[in-house]
């Protein structure tokens, strides 16, 4: 399947997989399949309630009332968990808008809505048609609300890790590193190459004015110096742990 290439406000490239039909199909019928083991949950519980209530127009109105949470499951569910359902996650992919942001409500408001077309109308012809012939991907309601459905999938490249290639003679220079936690490390090295491929130095200096704070090193290296020697001195400490 094609990339969506974006180009954010700093002038970086952000490159991503658009999911394929496949891919976007089985999600579906995991989704689908929750469902249906919900609606037989819906069953059970109101053949339990049956032993508590003879009028069968009472016990219509209680499974109905169970079961409504189930029609908008695509929308609640896309809302909460910034644009994955349980099969997207399963499948490692997610709905955002088509500059690479994070979808607003609006935007799955009119992709649920417009799923009467793409999917339910039509038995779902129109949405695997429009999905097959679409530069991106898109359903109906995809072009509608302005989204595309990307790949989560993280690449084992080194350089799309916490890792830094490091040789095997290096001697590190900050043994305090290990201070930082992994979250803080990718949260460093994503500021700090993102900030070398704009030009934008006055973040790489607020960046390592930010990490000395913490680790205390008090080091006369120059901005990128020190961020490269941090990432590779936590490198180095954590693969020998």
């Amino acid at each position: 399947m094609a990339n969506l290439q974006i180009n954010t406000t700093q002038n970086v490239n952000l490159d991503y997989k658009i999911v394929g039909l496949g891919e976007r199909i089985l999600a579906f019928l995991i989704d689908g399949f929750i469902l249906y083991m919900y609606a037989f949950l819906v069953d059970l519980i109101s053949d339990a309630l049956g032993l508590i209530y003879d009028d069968s127009w009472t016990l219509r109105g209680l499974a109905a009332l169970i079961f409504l949470p189930a029609m908008g499951y695509s929308l609640l569910m896309h809302s909460l968990f910034n644009g994955q359902t349980v099969g997207k996650m399963l499948l490692g992919m997610r709905v955002v808008r088509l500059d690479g942001g994070p979808v607003h409500w609006s935007n799955l408001l009119v992709r649920w809505m417009l799923r009467l077309v793409d999917i339910w109308l039509f038995l779902g012809t129109v949405g695997i048609l429009s999905i097959l012939f679409s530069q991106r991907g898109q359903r109906v309601g995809d072009a509608a609300a302005g989204t595309v459905v990307i790949s989560t999938k993280k690449k084992t490249k080194i350089s799309h890790t916490l890792l830094e290639e490091v040789e095997e003679a290096y001697t590190p220079q900050f043994t305090n590193v290990t201070l930082l936690s992994d979250k803080d490390v990718r949260l460093i090295k994503e500021t700090y190459h993102i900030a070398l491929s704009s030009g934008d130095f006055k973040t790489l200096t607020a960046l390592r004015i930010k990490v000395d704070s913490i680790l205390k090193t008090n080091s006369n290296l120059y901005d990128r110096q020190y961020l490269d020697t941090v990432l590779k001195d936590y490198t180095f400490y954590t693969q020998k742990m």
